[in-house]
C-alpha cells in the first residue's frame, strides 16, 4: 500500500467519527500542555532565583551567623539563626584580608513602614557606605547611605523602587519623594534616595527593601550591635577560594574557636547558593513535569481504547482487505499511523496550549516562566512514543485477525 493511500485512509477513519477522535486528541492536548506549562514554571522559577542571586554583586562572599555547614552540605541548617557576627568582624576582614576589595556588613529585619495614608511591611536593611559598590546598588534619585550618616546615627532612608511605589504610588516620580517622611516601626525617617530597580519577584525581590544607616538600625530597631550578614567583594574570581580560606581562619581566631567544625558562622559564595538552588529547582521541575506527565499516560490509554474500538467496528473491513491481498504489515501500518497522527495533532495543539498557559501564568500570576526548546522537543517525542506504544497492540490485533472469521463478523 502506498504512503499516500495510508494517509488518505487515516483521514477518512478519523473524520468518520469526529467527536470520538476529537475527545481522544483532547486527552493528549491536555497532557502535552500540562507538561510544557509545568516545566516552564519550574524553569522560570529557577532562572528568577539565579538572577536574583547574581544581582547581589560580582565575586561575592557572604558570611552569615549560625552553625558552620557540614561536609557535603551547601547551606547549613542553622544559618542566620544566631547572633555571632559584629561590626568588628567586618572591620577586621577589611583591614587584614588583602584579597577583600570591599566589605559591607548588613543588619536585616522586617518592619511595618508607614507614609501619609499608606503602609507596607518590608525588609529594612541597615548598611554602610560600602554596601552600594559591593552589592552593585545605584540610586535613581537622591543619594545612598554615607559614612557621615552612620557616624551621626542619622534617621535617613533610601527606598527600593517597589517600596517607593507601595508608600507613595506608582505615579509619583522618584525625585518627588526625596525629602518626604516615613515611619519605620513608628520612628520617623527622612527619604534621601530611591534605588534603581534590580528585578525579582515575591521574597526574591531586590526592589522591595529600604536601606538605612547600620548604626541607626542597631540602636533604634535591633537594640544590639550584631549584624545579619557580612558581604565581601573579592578582588577577582581566581582569588575566591583563597579568600574563603583566609576569612574563615581570621573569623575562627576572632571568635576564639580552635575546631573549624564548631564554627559559629557560615561562609558561602554565590556559586554555592546557585548550585544548591539549581539542585532544588531541577528536582521541583522534574516533579512538576512528572505529575503533569500522568495525564499523558491517561491520554495514551484513551488512544488505545479508541483504536481497539475502531478495530472491532472495522472487523469486516479488515477481513475484506486481507481477502483481496492486503498483508499484515499493511493493516498494522494503517492503524499505527492513525494512532501516531492523533498524538502528533495533540502534540502540536498541546504545545500551543502550554505556551499560552505559560504566558498567562507570567502575566496574571506575576511568576516568571521560561519555555525551552528541549521541553517542546521532549513533549513531541513523548507524544510520538505514546502514539506508537499505545497504538501497537490494537494495530497488531487488527493485523492478526483471520480474514474468514473477520468476514463472518456481525
Amino acid at each position: 500500500m502506498r504512503i499516500s493511500d495510508l494517509f488518505q485512509e487515516t483521514y477518512s477513519a478519523l473524520t468518520a467519527n469526529k467527536v470520538r477522535s476529537g475527545l481522544t486528541v483532547l486527552g493528549i492536548v491536555i497532557g502535552i500542555g500540562s507538561v510544557i506549562a509545568m516545566v516552564s514554571v519550574g524553569q522560570g522559577s529557577s532562572a528568577s532565583i539565579e538572577s536574583s542571586i547574581q544581582s547581589l554583586g560580582s565575586n561575592l562572599l557572604m558570611v552569615s551567623p549560625g552553625a558552620q555547614k557540614s561536609v557535603g552540605a551547601k547551606i547549613s541548617s542553622g544559618r542566620g539563626s544566631m547572633q555571632t557576627l559584629k561590626q568588628t568582624d567586618a572591620d577586621a576582614i577589611q583591614e587584614q584580608i588583602s584579597l577583600a576589595k570591599a566589605v559591607a556588613p548588613e543588619l536585616s529585619g522586617r518592619y511595618q513602614v508607614t507614609a501619609k495614608g499608606t503602609n507596607t511591611n518590608t525588609s529594612i536593611l541597615g548598611v554602610t557606605a560600602s554596601y552600594s559598590p559591593t552589592r552593585d546598588i545605584n540610586t535613581a534619585a537622591g543619594s545612598f547611605i554615607s559614612e557621615q550618616n552612620n557616624k551621626s546615627l542619622a534617621k535617613v532612608a533610601v527606598l527600593g523602587p517597589t517600596a517607593k511605589d507601595d508608600l507613595f504610588g506608582e505615579d509619583t516620580a522618584d525625585e518627588d519623594v526625596i525629602g518626604k517622611k516615613i515611619k519605620i516601626n513608628k520612628i520617623e525617617f527622612k527619604v534621601i534616595g530611591v534605588a534603581e530597580a534590580k528585578g525579582g519577584t515575591g521574597f526574591n525581590s531586590q526592589d522591595d527593601k529600604i536601606f538605612i544607616p547600620l548604626t541607626t538600625a542597631q540602636r533604634f530597631l535591633a537594640g544590639s550591635n550584631y549584624v545579619s550578614t557580612i558581604y565581601i567583594e573579592v578582588i577577582d574570581q581566581d582569588s575566591m577560594i583563597l579568600a574563603q580560606e583566609e576569612i574563615t581562619s581570621l573569623l575562627l581566631q576572632l571568635h576564639n574557636i580552635s575546631d573549624a567544625t564548631l564554627a559559629d558562622f557560615s561562609l558561602m559564595s554565590q556559586s554555592d547558593i546557585i548550585e544548591s538552588v539549581s539542585s532544588i529547582s531541577d528536582t521541583l521541575t522534574v516533579l512538576l513535569g512528572s505529575i503533569a506527565g500522568i495525564s499523558l499516560i491517561v491520554g495514551g490509554i484513551g488512544i488505545m481504547n479508541m483504536m481497539l474500538t475502531t478495530v472491532t467496528e472495522r472487523t469486516r473491513e479488515i477481513g475484506l482487505r486481507k481477502a483481496i491481498g492486503a498483508k499484515k504489515k499493511d493493516i498494522s501500518s494503517q492503524f499505527l499511523i492513525e494512532s501516531v497522527v492523533i498524538t502528533l495533532i495533540g502534540g502540536i495543539v498541546g504545545s500551543l496550549l502550554g505556551w499560552l498557559i505559560s504566558l498567562g501564568v507570567a502575566y496574571f500570576g506575576d511568576t516568571a516562566t521560561v519555555i525551552t526548546s528541549w521541553s517542546i522537543f521532549l513533549a513531541f517525542g513523548v507524544s510520538a512514543f505514546i502514539g506508537i506504544a499505545f497504538g501497537y497492540y490494537p494495530a497488531r490485533r487488527a493485523a492478526s485477525l483471520n480474514p474468514i472469521e473477520a468476514l463472518r463478523y456481525e
